[in-house]
């Protein structure tokens, strides 16, 4: 192939990580990288179909988990939406067991780079043994990664292996050098200490995972620019002492328009959209990762009827509800038809891009999870952010210091309140105090959705940098 980059990617097997990884695998293969994609079958099939112009610059590489016990893990379960969340650990262990199918995949390619997510920390001996240089990518805000920290940090080095206290998490980094919001709040915290920075049953923390990671990594990428948080990446790259490369937001390119005749499931849902007024629209939607409870889908939709605005609810069963419940055992009874002429329940999975990108939508309800900011931030929607797990309390803080959303106060032990969701949605969406937030958002959509930046900038600075460390004696291949 000659003097061609050539690049290993080595997602986690969720597709909150999966799918920014195939993002960047095809905004590499549009700057001519030949990119080598790695996870199970069942995954490579649930992703998009790659355009024909870019089939010859991305061989995706389906490596199947071993032989399991029947009860290790649920039938076909290969990525976390197919697993409760009790047995996220053993997906862990069941993807550890790639190490060695990987391993001789990279002796026998060679690649010029590994690009690697937190959860392959057996990846460092392997690159270090063929002496192929490692990327860490992390999918998440630069806010979030400052947060947890160096390695030293990650791992507990610097406060002799003890667990940080849970109240150490409720307020900003000492680290950080400028006024910030990011911090969880106590009933965020209370489970990090054991849940992340303590050794599971795969041997290892979360932390130490990513402390592996980042200390043998030659450069950490981040899914971010610096017109948003180029704060937090100087930070970054201060506590690190590597050097750190945005690589723009890689939002998934905007949807078509819609044939007028196309017929499919969705239809009726756009046609009750293309009736309503532009702007005017709340788009609700918590994701597939996210499982609320019943009591949680209660107070939501009483919130969003209070608030009186027009909205589209993309939503899944709760976690309490049966498989044979009707729509009135995990929604407040009547809801539906009390809302109806203003709002519209769509259940299971609806088409989030399309949503978003009609033009009746002005605002979306969601949890702030990284990827959907970026989705929704790249049409100018109003943020209503109502975290719940991982990294999505802290990016919702990062917003709201940066004037890009409204967060829904929850209660002092994390349960929701109605009317707090009622007053934050109105503050958003159509309050005189919420004109500034409607503001920031427009702008931030110029440079959310602006892929020249994105390509041009961002990526080829990164496929630069890329070409410009290869080791000398991968260049003569």
């Amino acid at each position: 192939m000659g003097n061609e980059l050539r690049v290993v990617m080595l997602p986690w097997s969720a597709f909150g990580h999966l799918m920014p990884f195939f993002q960047l695998s095809i905004a590499l293969a549009k700057a001519k990288v030949h990119v080598s994609f790695i996870s199970t079958p069942r995954n490579i099939h649930r992703l998009p179909k790659i355009s024909p112009d870019l089939q010859p610059f991305i061989h995706l590489v389906p490596i199947p988990f071993p032989r399991l016990d029947p009860d290790f893990l649920p039938e076909g379960a290969e990525a976390s939406i197919d697993v409760p969340f009790e047995k996220t650990e053993n997906l862990q262990i069941a993807y550890d067991l790639l190490q060695t199918p990987i391993k001789h995949f990279i002796a026998d390619q060679m690649p010029d780079w590994i690009i690697a997510d937190f959860a392959a920390h057996w990846v460092v001996e392997i690159a270090k043994g063929y002496g192929v240089p490692l990327a860490y990518f992390s999918v998440f805000s630069a806010a979030t990664s400052v947060f947890f920290g160096p390695p030293e940090y990650l791992t507990g080095a610097n406060r002799n292996y003890a667990l940080p206290s849970p109240q150490s998490l409720t307020s900003p980094r000492e680290w950080v050098t400028f006024p910030s919001l990011v911090a969880l709040k106590e009933h965020e915290a209370i489970y990090v200490p054991q849940g992340s920075f303590a050794a599971n049953s795969t041997g290892i923390s979360y932390t130490s995972r990513f402390a592996k990671i980042i200390s043998a990594s030659q450069v950490l990428v981040i899914r971010t620019c610096s017109e948003i948080e180029g704060d937090y990446l100087e930070v970054y790259k201060k506590i690190t002492g590597k050097p750190v490369i945005p690589i723009g937001v890689l939002a998934p390119d905007q949807p078509g328009k819609r044939a007028k005749r196309e017929i499919n499931s969705d239809g009726a849902m756009f046609d009750w959209l293309d009736k309503q007024k532009p702007r005017s629209i709340v788009f609700v939607g918590f994701g597939s990762e996210c499982k609320l409870s019943k009591e949680q889908v209660h107070e939501i939709a009483h919130g969003l009827e209070l608030s009186e605005l027009p909205f589209i609810w993309g939503l899944r069963k709760p976690n309490s509800a049966n498989t044979s419940d009707e729509v009135d055992d995990f929604l407040p009874l009547g809801f539906v038809d009390r809302t109806s002429e203003k709002g519209l329940v769509c259940f299971g999975w609806v088409p989030q891009m399309e949503i978003l990108g009609h033009p009746s939508i002005g605002g979306s309800l969601f949890h702030s999870g990284w990827g959907s900011v970026i989705e929704t931030l790249q049409f100018g929607h109003c943020l209503v952010v109502l975290p719940f797990i991982y990294d999505q309390p802290l990016n919702a803080r990062l917003l709201v210091e940066k004037g890009l959303a409204a967060e829904v106060k929850c209660n002092e032990d994390g349960s929701l309140s109605r009317e707090e969701i009622a007053k934050t949605l109105r503050l958003a969406m159509v309050e005189e105090e919420g004109e500034q937030l409607r503001r920031n958002v427009r702008k931030a959509a110029a440079v959310f959705g602006d892929q020249k930046l994105h390509q041009d900038h961002y990526i080829g600075s990164f496929v630069s940098y890329l070409k410009n460390n290869v080791p000398k004696s991968s260049k003569k291949k």
